[in-house]
């Protein structure tokens, strides 16, 4: 059951504070009135929190916001209004897991194996931090090291003032950082996570990269309790038969939300649509980046603290198992743009010219999907959009490859099926109104 006293809802609510896992258990802020914003102020997912063995997660996210109207069986509408860098330098780099430091998984259930072997509690150790590198991490009961992972390559960059170009440092630069770590990452006074810039890393050198902010974990609570960095298909797949507390089955599994998404078009100017698997809603939001190629293929990116604004909008009755994503424009690909007048003259010609007659006007839409690879993944979001849009599976992989595409969010599995959809489909969905003010009208049918 939500945790949440009955209060009035407001039209405007900051959050600024956190939690690593995420479903009914939650305790819930709010409630923000349909039509209302959130004001999120999101502190580092993924290193940050893989350092802090208290944390049972791979991300530390905000608190969950419930949403005036919103009730199981509708969707939620995210427009990202405002994404804001906040952090000045960041650390990150591949990872490997310290082996006896954990059970089952090092995202979620970390131990203090000395702890454990003089039979005192060692299950999400409290730590500090002493010193720098990763020998810094220390166990509060017996002083022992035990960082969780290890990072094998790592980088540590600046930025700069606008947040448009990083640059990653020398060594003897990003041990500098390491010793006023929080400053640097600009972590909120409620986070309890281990600022990653403390590890002083710098494999990476004098490398530098365009900034695009975009947000990794936005949406809605599954219908089960997950660690945070669990809310999809494919890291939740190692949830499946664990050996620690937050075990689930395959059919539980299809209780996610699959808002941990990874994908650099949630970004300023888009809008995500999010299944309501709780009364509520429990909007949330976490796991920001500086930037990240598409694949995510190092597991790990620029975790930054950021100030996200979000504008809700309930859609009822519109089920789904998962988030569906209206992208800017700029940022489809070629095939899933909308078409102009003059291509739609030359299509109408064509096909008159063919005994012919055209279909009717079609916009974009992305269906996301997730799996425990690549393949699965796809094979979910086809699925997922043949339901919505009352296709056969094989009608959506034959518009997906002849005018859309199939985009690789993350590895191991999480995809963004695009296609252009039927404008009808579209408006008996409830998502017309939606796809039109972001691509604008179908011109020209």
């Amino acid at each position: 059951m939500v945790k949440a006293a009955p209060q009035t809802a407001v039209d405007h609510l900051v959050v600024d504070r956190y939690t690593d896992l995420v479903g009914p258990s939650n305790e819930m802020l709010g409630p923000v009135k349909d039509g209302g914003r959130i004001e999120y102020l999101t502190v580092p997912g993924c290193w940050g929190p893989m350092i802090t063995p208290s944390i049972r997660s791979g991300h530390e996210v905000t608190l969950p916001v419930l949403v005036e109207g919103a009730r199981v069986g509708d969707a939620v509408a995210l427009h990202v209004e405002t994404l804001e860098q906040l952090s000045r330098a960041t650390t990150s780099g591949t990872h490997t897991g310290w082996e006896g430091r954990f059970i089952s998984d090092p995202f979620v259930a970390r131990i203090c194996p000395t702890c454990r072997d003089a039979g005192r509690h060692f299950l999400y150790p409290d730590t500090y931090l002493d010193g720098i590198g990763e020998g810094a991490v220390r166990c509060s009961a017996c002083h022992s090291e035990i960082i969780p992972f290890h990072m094998v390559e790592g980088y540590t960059m600046v930025f700069d003032e606008e947040k448009g170009i990083g640059v990653t440092v020398a060594p003897e630069r990003a041990q500098e950082l390491a010793r006023s770590a929080r400053e640097w990452v600009v972590l909120q006074e409620h986070s309890t996570q281990h600022p990653i810039v403390a590890l002083g890393k710098a494999d990476l050198v004098g490398t530098m990269t365009r900034c695009r902010i975009s947000a990794g974990n936005l949406g809605s609570i599954p219908a089960i309790d997950l660690p945070s960095s669990h809310n999809c298909g494919d890291f939740g797949a190692f949830l499946v038969g664990a050996e620690h507390e937050f075990a689930v089955t395959e059919e539980q599994l299809e209780m996610r939300t699959d808002v941990h998404m990874d994908i650099d078009s949630v970004r300023q100017g888009s809008v995500v649509i999010v299944p309501v698997k709780v009364d509520g809603a429990g909007i949330y939001a976490g796991d920001v980046h500086a930037m990240i190629g598409d694949g995510e293929v190092a597991v790990h990116t620029t975790d930054i603290s950021a100030r996200l604004v979000v504008r809700v909008e309930v859609i009822k009755g519109l089920e789904l198992d998962g988030p569906i994503l209206l992208p800017p424009a700029d940022d489809l690909p070629f095939l899933a743009k909308p078409f102009t007048a003059d291509e739609v003259a030359r299509g109408k010609t064509l096909a008159e010219a063919n005994r012919t007659t055209l279909e009717g006007p079609v916009l974009p839409i992305q269906v996301l999907g997730s799996g425990p690879f690549i393949n699965a993944a796809v094979d979910n979001g086809v699925a997922r959009a043949a339901k919505l849009l009352g296709m056969t599976v094989d009608e959506v992989k034959n518009r997906a490859t002849i005018s859309g595409a199939v985009e690789i969010g993350r590895l191991p599995g999480f995809v963004q099926v695009n296609l252009l959809a039927p404008r009808d489909r579209l408006d008996r969905m409830g998502v017309l109104h939606l796809v039109e003010a972001m691509y604008g009208a179908a011109a020209g049918w």
